[in-house]
């Protein structure tokens, strides 16, 4: 039995996918299984997949009808027969010491419930990418750990996998949120590169940036549906507004206070002198 899985589901992306597989393969630690997960893609995705395959046992396809990247992540864990989960897209890379990495970690520190690294940007844009780093009420907020970290296949159940609701995106900030909340495990960031995301005009990423809509649809959903945890960390809606209501009278008296300053008269003809010493200064240095 490996003990690693690496899940990649497939849909129109089969351009891309034999670089996703030979990092898998390139890998320096050797005990892993890789399902290659078909999710109804119209293009030769299953034809590259026999020929991954046929070309190492370690590699195992997986077809389905379509139903979106939490649905094709999900029927691949219910398969993996590894302990620890390993989520790839199609379009991107893993470092080869990746999962070895991982693993040495995992030895010392039995209470980690995701582990992630360093990643690299690469395609229409190049460099390192800056993410922020890991607390968990920063998460609440926005998401920090991409979709290619490590965890348990017991944690993915216990919390019934990812939603499947979430089609444009975003499943893996919600998984995350859900599996912290419940498991009450710790994160660690490996410093070392082991990330390598795929920027492309039409990423998923980029076609959130350009929809401030669907950003909001999905903002609200994964809040509503982990209410009881928004309102333990930051408080009931009442509360938050009252803060609000709080800091805009705080703003309020400020701004009065700094027109009244601004506005007094001593201040008015130091601000003139001022003015004019630095000129006289300006012109006598420069001649």
């Amino acid at each position: 039995m490996p003990q690693i899985s690496v899940i990649v589901p497939c849909y129109n992306q089969a351009q891309y996918l034999p670089e996703a597989l030979q990092s898998v393969l390139d890998q320096s630690f050797p005990d892993w299984e890789c399902i290659i997960v078909n999710d109804g893609s119209p293009d030769n995705t299953e034809a590259v997949a026999h020929e991954w395959c046929d070309k190492d046992c370690r590699f195992k396809y997986l077809k389905k009808e379509n139903g979106g990247l939490s649905s094709a992540r999900n029927a691949g864990i219910n398969m993996a027969e590894g302990e620890w989960i390993l989520p790839l897209d199609a379009d991107d890379k893993i470092g080869k010491e990746y999962i070895s990495l991982a693993l040495d970690a995992i030895k010392y520190s039995p209470d980690i419930g995701i582990i992630y690294a360093d990643a690299f940007l690469f395609g229409e844009k190049e460099g390192k990418w800056n993410l922020p780093e890991y607390n968990y009420r920063d998460i609440l907020k926005s998401n920090m750990i991409y979709c290619s970290a490590f965890y348990k296949k017991e944690d993915w159940t216990i919390i019934g996998g990812y939603d499947i609701n979430l089609i444009h995106g975003w499943e893996d900030w919600e998984f995350w949120i859900h599996l912290l909340s419940t498991t009450q495990k710790e994160v660690l960031k490996l410093p070392y590169i082991g990330f390598y995301y795929r920027i492309k005009e039409n990423s998923m990423i980029e076609f959130l940036k350009k929809d401030n809509n669907k950003r909001q649809k999905i903002n609200v959903y994964v809040q509503k549906k982990h209410l009881d945890i928004y309102i333990k960390e930051f408080g009931t809606y009442q509360e938050v507004l009252s803060v609000n209501d709080w800091l805009i009278s705080c703003n309020n008296a400020l701004s009065h206070k700094v027109y009244r300053y601004e506005n007094f008269m001593p201040i008015k003809i130091l601000k003139v002198l001022h003015s004019s010493f630095k000129r006289i200064f300006d012109k006598k240095w420069f001649q």
